[in-house]
């Protein structure tokens, strides 16, 4: 390029509406990014990933989703660090990818302060507890959950989405604060825990909002709390586990998105913009309420030290649970 068109290209710059600066700069670039995703898809996370890129198709800037599935999500995310540090190509992923599976993996594969670079979050999905009609009927809230169990010990296990979750190590708080043993079984995904949930094969299961949503209606189990500060939009009626005294079980996973090592603070804020105004779109909205999960935003600084807080917390509970995975 020439000094003239220098000169010309920069005037035209000035001249464009503010608004064209909030995407990521790779819709300058490349005219098409990616969202790394490290789920098959059709999950959730999938899910989620695929309602922001529609979202951002709105508003003229272009991601395809790229399903990188395997090891728990950690191929995604040590994809990531490959990537140019340009704004086209991000990962969608949830925040225990960053919280607790650093102290659960022997092989992470990833960084997870110097390799995932935070942008924000994009939705937040609080977890349930539930049992099924198996369980005696006065079995209707966490308390009278824990003196069932400590009258029938082989009702002492519960189940959750995957060994080494948000969901697995919540359970275990809840273990711990009841003063139980509770054995955790972990799945492989929530359909088939919540198909065994209701069959009576296990007691109970502790695992998203989302999960429960389907099967409300057919009053084949019961609800007895839920992890939030609050109680959750979606089960207005089950109380947290905050209010039945067992304060220490508290706590709500996220989805957010991360931008590569090395890419430039303006495109990071320009990201979180372009966030910030899909979050806004009612259509984005729904579809989240749909699969029971919340529409949040946080600056780029303020998601990273929540995520360093996070897992500081996470790791004296992983620890003590005596977990580890060597996969």
């Amino acid at each position: 390029m020439n000094a003239m068109n220098r000169r010309a290209f920069a005037r035209l710059a000035m001249t464009l509406p503010a608004a064209s600066w909030l995407a990521p700069s790779f819709s300058q670039a490349a005219g098409v990014g990616k969202l790394l995703v490290g789920y098959p898809a059709g999950g959730t996370l999938d899910t989620t990933a695929r309602q922001l890129a529609e979202a951002w198709r709105k508003q003229g800037h272009l991601y395809i989703v790229d399903n990188r599935a395997g090891a728990a999500g950690r191929i995604a995310s040590s994809q990531l660090k490959r990537e140019r540090p340009d704004g086209s190509a991000l990962l969608c992923t949830h925040a225990s990818a960053l919280t607790i599976y650093p102290h659960v993996y022997s092989r992470l594969m990833y960084d997870p302060v110097a390799d995932l670079l935070p942008v924000s979050p994009l939705v937040a999905a609080t977890c349930a507890f539930a049992v099924s009609n198996a369980a005696p009927p006065g079995v209707t809230d966490v308390k009278s959950y824990v003196e069932w169990v400590r009258r029938f010990p082989g009702a002492a296990s519960y189940a959750s989405p995957a060994a080494g979750s948000f969901a697995h190590f919540l359970g275990y708080q809840l273990s711990e604060a009841a003063g139980l043993k509770l054995q955790h079984i972990g799945y492989r995904g929530s359909a088939p825990a919540m198909q065994d949930l209701i069959g009576g094969q296990i007691p109970a299961y502790l695992g998203f909002v989302a999960d429960f949503l389907p099967y409300l209606e057919q009053g084949k189990l019961r609800i007895l709390g839920v992890s939030g500060e609050k109680r959750s939009p979606f089960l207005p009626k089950v109380p947290t586990f905050i209010e039945q005294g067992f304060p220490k079980v508290r706590g709500a996973e996220n989805y957010g998105i991360f931008a590569p090592p090395g890419t430039p603070d303006g495109v990071v804020q320009a990201t979180y913009a372009a966030i910030v105004a899909a979050s806004k779109d009612p259509a984005l909205q729904r579809a989240f309420a749909e699969v029971g999960l919340e529409t949040v935003t946080m600056p780029p600084g303020e998601y990273a030290r929540q995520l360093q807080r996070e897992r500081d917390a996470w790791a004296p509970v992983v620890r003590a649970s005596g977990f580890r995975s060597e996969e």
